[in-house]
């Protein structure tokens, strides 16, 4: 019986059960089983069966990001495919898809592959690399999506910015459909974003040099609502796109209220549409300071759109969490840069917010971070606690307290929006295929 794993006293919880005093037996890496009574207490007997006592705790299947950066190639100041494996690790997660808004930009499935090795040999996550929709993000060539192979590069994206020429956009939807890759659409108007920036540079100055965060707080308001006009104008021309392309279209970091109801009205007429909602847009609201100095884009909303994101992953619409994990460096930040570490807070502040808060079933926010995303990327053999399937899991405790600090990230990018904050749930440990890659 050697190479096995009991893991007991614990909570089992997937999208379909949710069941306390149980235990899961791992053989190398694989789910073998959930032995009981008389097999269970035979195990905890063996001296040749390793033991994980999970106190009560959950097992879930182990996290899996739709929307994440880990900077690499090129931009490793602020991350790379080890320290970023390592914070999702730290976070339950298992697996991430990785945007290609890196340096160079990802444009190739050798750059995929590379990035793909890279990560195994770290050995704490396994990625998805994206590739993206136009060649170095030169806005036209797709030449290069003729190559790709769905199984190794299933999603296409132009994440960070959006394919500007619609009829660019249109054709590169309507090869994806021909190959069956998803396209991930980074809804935003790029003219009405470039309206904005301007903006936002002169409110930074407002709050850094003369340090008048009212004239700040008021530009970045101006900035932040064209930038809301920019996401809704993109969201509707994407999804009427892809749906003559008869492509299977993702809309990431989905973050107002005019957007859900269209991915809803979308969904509703039968079109092949998913979509992602990020931790910080239903934890924090962007009104008001000192929230709305905190640059991320897609800009933290108005309450109102914060509780229409928090509705749709309750009632089903919305169909998975995308943390967005944005490090940067503290330079990078004080300047501007949007985004932020997240991947290490993102199972909290949906515990918090969705569970504790909104009284979200646990197995719903599994079958949001785990089974959905499955089956939205074509992964076999992961997401739900099963026998037989891979032993990616993440053991949380959905009831601890504490309190984030960005200086203990595992990430590189330590500055968050939720520091000094009390979130509730934490992860205590995540096995990849067996192997325990964090332990808290």
């Amino acid at each position: 019986m050697k190479n096995l794993l009991l893991i007991y006293n614990a909570r089992l919880v997937d999208a379909n059960i949710d069941k306390k005093n149980s235990a899961i037996l791992l053989s190398g890496s694989k789910i073998a089983g959930f032995p009981e009574k008389d097999t269970l207490k035979k195990l905890l007997a063996d001296d040749s069966v390793a033991k994980f006592n999970a106190h009560g705790s959950a097992v879930m299947p182990g996290f899996i990001d739709t929307h994440a950066h880990f900077r690499d190639p090129g931009l490793t100041q602020k991350e790379d495919i080890t320290t970023g494996s390592m914070a999702a690790a730290a976070g339950g997660y298992t697996t991430c898809v990785l945007m290609p808004n890196t340096n160079p930009v990802c444009s190739s499935q050798k750059m995929a592959e590379e990035n793909i090795a890279k990560a195994k040999e770290a050995g704490y996550c396994n990625i998805i690399q994206t590739v993206s929709i136009t060649k170095d993000f030169d806005g036209k060539t797709i030449s290069h999506l003729d190559s790709l192979n769905p199984k190794v590069v299933p999603v296409i994206t132009e994440d960070g910015k959006e394919v500007m020429d619609s009829s660019v956009m249109f054709d590169a939807m309507c090869l994806a459909a021909k190959k069956k890759l998803i396209v991930a659409c980074h809804c935003e108007d790029p003219f009405l974003a470039a309206k904005a920036r301007p903006i936002r540079t002169e409110a930074l100055k407002e709050l850094h040099e003369k340090n008048n965060k009212t004239k700040a707080a008021a530009l970045l308001k101006t900035a932040d609502s064209l930038l809301a006009q920019a996401e809704d104008t993109a969201t509707l021309r994407n999804i009427r796109l892809a749906k003559d392309a008869g492509c299977h279209i993702h809309l990431c970091h989905v973050s107002t209220e005019v957007c859900v109801e269209a991915a809803k009205k979308a969904k509703a007429e039968g079109q092949k549409i998913t979509f992602e909602i990020t931790p910080h847009h239903i934890g924090l609201s962007g009104e008001k300071a000192p929230n709305i100095f905190n640059i991320v884009n897609p800009p933290l909303r108005s309450e109102k759109d914060r509780a229409a994101l928090i509705k749709a992953l309750k009632d089903g619409s919305a169909d998975c969490i995308g943390t967005d994990h944005a490090p940067h460096t503290a330079e990078d930040k004080k300047n501007g840069a949007p985004g932020f570490s997240g991947i290490e807070t993102a199972f909290a502040v949906c515990n918090t917010v969705l569970v504790k808060e909104n009284g979200m079933s646990l197995k719903q926010l599994s079958k949001l971070m785990s089974a959905n995303p499955a089956e939205i990327l074509g992964l076999k053999n992961v997401g739900l606690l099963e026998e037989g399937y891979d032993a990616d899991l993440t053991i949380v405790d959905t009831k601890k307290e504490w309190k984030v600090c960005g200086e203990e990230f595992a990430s590189k990018g330590k500055f968050t929006p939720l520091e000094g904050k009390k979130l509730t749930g934490q992860v205590i440990a995540t096995f990849l295929k067996g192997n325990i890659t964090f332990q808290a």
